[in-house]
């Protein structure tokens, strides 16, 4: 069985892997668009974040200019595709590829940036709430904040015209609202939000690593149809809390995988599984629930 440590630690991890989610879920699910930024764009959040840790900055502050670095690397991908019309994929693919090399500069060059000197937003934490819980207690205040924050943002008459862009382009630009703007600050957004879960993640772990992007996408991806498929979207602030509880429940399966003796190293393939899974269960909903229909008509 898994231990209550191993527990705690997975909904810890989830909870910033939820911020990561909803940053996703505004980019693939209300812009309809697939990004690739957030693999680089999750490394800038945790290399500015982690940073100005080291330069004795308010940790605070450091998880804001991680907010502004991801929302400035979604920021390009979106002029890259609405103005020199490059295909969404591509320009992910091609800012991913470029900011690599912009992450190493703020680290300072080093591959490796660590924190075990510095104060972070759950050391600080941890002088205020009980310390067995404080990082339960930043990680859950962290995430009402954001679901607040997106809740509210979409509900406004910009969040609006933000989601008609991704149902229907052809519809905006008729109302008279320029979709390419609306693919910029909803990708800004999306990858800002991004960018707040590597801040979160380094102060967490105490370091920043150039490569701890990888397959990071694949992780929110899987967050949002994990969550889509068993807790609904019914309504937009249930998706959300589905979202993020999509991600606590993806750390808490690769916990189980791990507690049963799968190396971390297969944790990517176990990654990839869970989405396999994830998606062929929404299939197989609808196509139960088109022959559900069809054995009631047949009936009556």
């Amino acid at each position: 069985m898994i231990t209550i440590n191993a527990l705690i630690g997975s909904i810890e991890l989830g909870m910033i892997y939820a911020v990561l989610a909803l940053g996703v879920f505004l980019s693939f699910r209300t812009l309809n668009t697939p990004d690739l930024t957030v693999d680089g764009s999750i490394v800038t959040g945790a290399a500015a974040s982690a940073m100005l840790c080291t330069l004795d900055v308010h940790p605070v502050i450091g998880l804001i200019a991680a907010f502004a670095g991801g929302a400035c690397a979604g920021a390009v991908t979106a002029l890259l595709n609405t103005k020199l019309k490059i295909q969404p994929l591509l320009a992910g693919i091609l800012v991913m590829l470029g900011i690599y090399s912009i992450n190493l500069r703020i680290m300072g060059n080093k591959a490796n940036l660590p924190l075990t000197r510095s104060d972070t937003i759950y050391s600080k934490a941890a002088e205020l709430f009980p310390q067995d819980s404080a990082k339960l207690i930043i990680g859950g205040l962290m995430l009402i904040l954001s679901i607040a924050l997106f809740f509210f943002f979409l509900k406004t008459r910009l969040g609006f015209a933000l989601r008609a862009t991704g149902d229907n382009e052809e519809m905006v630009r008729a109302a008279g609202i320029s979709s390419d703007n609306m693919k910029l600050l909803g990708l800004a957004v999306s990858n800002g939000f991004v960018g707040l879960a590597g801040g979160l993640l380094a102060q967490y772990q105490g370091y920043a690593d150039i490569g701890m992007g990888v397959g990071m996408v694949v992780i929110g991806l899987a967050s949002v149809i994990i969550g889509e498929v068993i807790f609904g979207t019914s309504c937009l602030l249930r998706r959300l809390i589905a979202v993020c509880l999509g991600a606590i429940v993806y750390r808490l399966v690769l916990a189980i995988a791990l507690n049963f003796g799968m190396q971390a190293t297969d944790m990517k393939l176990v990654s990839a599984v869970i989405v396999v899974i994830a998606l062929s269960l929404g299939v197989l909903g609808e196509s139960f629930s088109i022959r559900k229909k069809k054995r009631g008509a047949g009936n009556a």
